[in-house]
């Protein structure tokens, strides 16, 4: 996975959120996969790895703003076993969304499945490097638009995975949820067991019913002897070469 280019590099978080979503999309159809702020393309890359043997059919689109990571998530692409299911689209999502909006058969282009690690600092300090604000800050992308052009994009009973800070996950779930996209399971990510949790994966469903049971579960990261836990590596152990 090359990042040289990349203004938000590959991290541990984002890699457990992969490796969550490209397990639980493994067990369904879906035929068309969004990746919005695909970055490096490390999302994109871990779900055709997934994939591979169960529905190589897949297309998974993936639509990043910043010149820089966009090219080199082209390359990524390129060089995998994969290339021929995965695109990258250079443009913001709004831009993107709208182009679908205007297209005379929308629905052909609606997608099953829509991933994302989006920026989610809010009133931080931002960084002087213009590509990593832009990656890490939500000015660029407020979940309010963010939500609103997910919707707009996804098919009736289609799925949403987002990875946010734990301590904003009811945001999250409560701007959703005016959308239409009802949550239909969240995992809490630790560090360790003793410390306070730091990142929440969420799994939405687009519908008009209501959701009466969402299925909450934790996943910690190292044990007491500060070793990574079993559930751990068995989730990245199919993408870690040392696990």
């Amino acid at each position: 996975m090359h990042q040289e280019h990349t203004a938000m590099k590959v991290c541990t978080d984002a890699c457990l959120f992969g490796a969550w979503v490209a397990n639980d999309v493994d067990k369904q159809k879906f035929e068309n996969i969004l990746d919005i702020g695909t970055g490096t393309g490390l999302l994109s890359l871990m779900i055709a790895q997934a994939l591979e043997s169960n529905i190589p059919k897949t297309q998974i689109t993936a639509v990043e703003i910043e010149s820089g990571a966009a090219k080199e998530a082209e390359s990524n692409f390129t060089l995998s076993p994969w290339a021929s299911n995965l695109q990258i689209v250079h443009s913001s999502v709004q831009a993107y969304s709208n182009q679908i909006k205007q297209a005379e058969n929308v629905e052909k282009y609606l997608y099953d499945c829509i991933i994302t690690n989006p920026p989610f600092f809010e009133g931080d300090l931002q960084s002087p490097n213009i590509n990593v604000s832009l990656a890490s800050h939500s000015t660029a992308l407020p979940w309010k638009v963010l939500i609103q052009e997910v919707e707009n994009m996804l098919k009736i009973n289609g799925i949403f995975y987002v990875l946010i800070p734990a301590l904003r996950a009811y945001t999250m779930q409560k701007l959703a949820a005016q959308k239409g996209l009802q949550l239909i399971e969240e995992v809490v990510v630790y560090n360790a067991a003793k410390q306070k949790p730091f990142r929440a994966f969420q799994k939405f469903i687009k519908t008009a019913a209501t959701i009466n049971e969402i299925k909450r579960s934790n996943l910690i990261i190292k044990d007491a002897e500060n070793k990574y836990t079993k559930e751990f590596i068995n989730l990245l152990s199919p993408y870690y070469l040392h696990l």
